[in-house]
């Protein structure tokens, strides 16, 4: 995982610093978490994969939405950052599903008001607009935006 995460205050561990796929129980929370390269294709990557973890995790009521913020939040990591991009998931105990997505560009991103014929410029609108709650928290070497979802059944 690159940068740290706001686990501290979603009260789940800190992510270890592999860089391969690991899935588990992290203080009872089913975790799982990768590391992509700066590369185009890590979003259509990152949306496979966490696609995958909702449907495992029988999640998949709020699987569709859970892939939109984080196929955002991956887009704006190669935007705007020329490192790896982490994305880790945690299942809290609460009903809620906690995504953090880390890059090593230590300013956090701006939200912006989008004009109508804009292109772009609405990803973080949408996080904040569809999360229960989000954030970001800057670390030793990068940044993390973090999301919560609903996950109730």
């Amino acid at each position: 995982m690159i940068g740290v995460s706001d686990s501290a205050a979603a009260g789940v561990p800190e992510p270890g610093s592999g860089s391969a796929r690991r899935r588990g129980k992290a203080a009872g929370a089913a975790t799982a978490e990768w590391s992509f390269p700066a590369d185009p294709g890590a979003v259509r990557t990152a949306r496979t994969a966490v696609r995958r973890v909702m449907d495992d995790w029988g999640l998949n009521g709020a699987a569709d939405m859970a892939v939109l913020l984080v196929s955002e939040l991956v887009t704006n990591s190669l935007r705007h950052a020329s490192g790896p991009i982490g994305v880790r998931m945690v299942l809290l105990s609460s009903d809620g599903l906690l995504v953090e997505v880390s890059d090593p560009l230590p300013d956090p991103p701006l939200e912006r008001d989008a004009a109508p014929d804009d292109e772009g410029g609405r990803g973080l609108q949408l996080v904040a607009c569809s999360s229960r709650r989000w954030g970001t928290r800057r670390g030793k070497s990068g940044k993390t935006v973090w999301f919560e979802l609903s996950v109730a059944g």
